[in-house]
């Protein structure tokens, strides 16, 4: 049987008012962006049309194996793609420039992502303070060693009624190189290691799953998506969608864009409101190093409860 693969892509960013809010932007900076409309919605742009192009034209997409299946047990996808980063990334191009470290709260604090009439449910969420205890195999952990990997965090999510399941992983390495150096590699590394999922009884991985990887600056975004009951996608099946949905915690990195970046000076009213980005939930633990959360549902330090 010929397995079928389907592109994934990055979501395009709404530039409304509500969204913003959801990204943690104040009204202030809401205000800054709308008098501005130049950076963020040149940099909105620009990706939404590279990553349409990526859907249609493919990227770089490794050979299907014949088997889906993982080595000694492990979970692996049965078809990669991967992407470089594009210009719009360059003033997050190096760790330099954006040295604060990715928490949980920023990269996974939305309950639900949705793309089209794909919504996902967040179960679970993990940082990991090293890289190593986020994959497995030898070559993948070499991989990340010699890309400067310094955090891994994972995101594990569902459909409300269980049928589909998707898996976010967010590295952060050294630099924009190292990024697009790893999305490559990943293309044959593939077949001997992968992601670790994290676990819940409300989501897991079956045997025909699809991966991408993503390049944005000097961090690196791993896709792994696929029906819960293994089957290969059909014509109902939107995998485009259901990828496209699980990119939207990407909304962290445009906001370092925006940080790191900068805008232009606007005019403020005086008593407009509070200045400080508000999260979209109450924000976790401390991040730190730790075993990703187990089935009995307890939660270790830099993990997301699951909702």
């Amino acid at each position: 049987m010929t397995k079928r693969k389907r592109r994934s892509s990055a979501p395009a960013p709404r530039w409304t008012g509500s969204a913003l809010s959801e990204w943690g932007l104040s009204e202030r900076n809401q205000r800054i962006l709308v008098w501005t409309g130049s950076v963020v919605a040149v940099l909105a742009v620009a990706l939404v049309l590279t990553l349409l192009v990526n859907v249609f034209a493919g990227g770089q997409a490794a050979p299907v194996p014949e088997s889906g299946g993982g080595v000694i047990g492990q979970g692996r996808p049965s078809a990669y793609q991967a992407w470089p980063s594009v210009k719009e990334f360059a003033p997050i191009a190096d760790r330099r420039a954006d040295a604060r470290p990715l928490t949980a709260q920023e990269v996974f604090g939305a309950r639900t992502l949705t793309a089209g009439k794909v919504t996902l449910r967040r179960v679970a969420a993990h940082l990991d303070s090293g890289c190593a205890g986020a994959v497995w195999g030898a070559d993948v952990v070499d991989a990340l060693n010699g890309a400067g990997c310094t955090q891994a965090l994972r995101g594990l999510y569902a459909t409300q009624d269980g049928a589909y399941v998707a898996e976010y992983t967010m590295f952060n390495l050294a630099d924009e190189k190292s990024a697009n150096t790893l999305v490559q590699s990943l293309g044959t590394l593939y077949r001997g290691g992968w992601t670790l999922p994290l676990e819940s009884p409300k989501a897991a991985f079956g045997a025909y799953t699809e991966g991408s990887g993503q390049a944005m600056g000097h961090y690196a975004g791993v896709v792994w998506i696929g029906r819960s009951d293994g089957a290969e996608p059909g014509e109902k099946d939107d995998f485009v969608m259901l990828g496209l949905a699980a990119r939207e915690v990407e909304k962290a990195l445009y906001r370092r864009v925006v940080d790191v970046a900068g805008v232009p000076t606007a005019p403020v009213k005086p008593g407009s409101g509070d200045d400080t980005a508000q999260p979209s939930e109450a924000a976790p633990s401390e991040p730190g190093a730790g075993p990703s959360p187990s089935p009995s549902g307890a939660v270790p330090s830099g993990s997301l409860a699951p909702q």
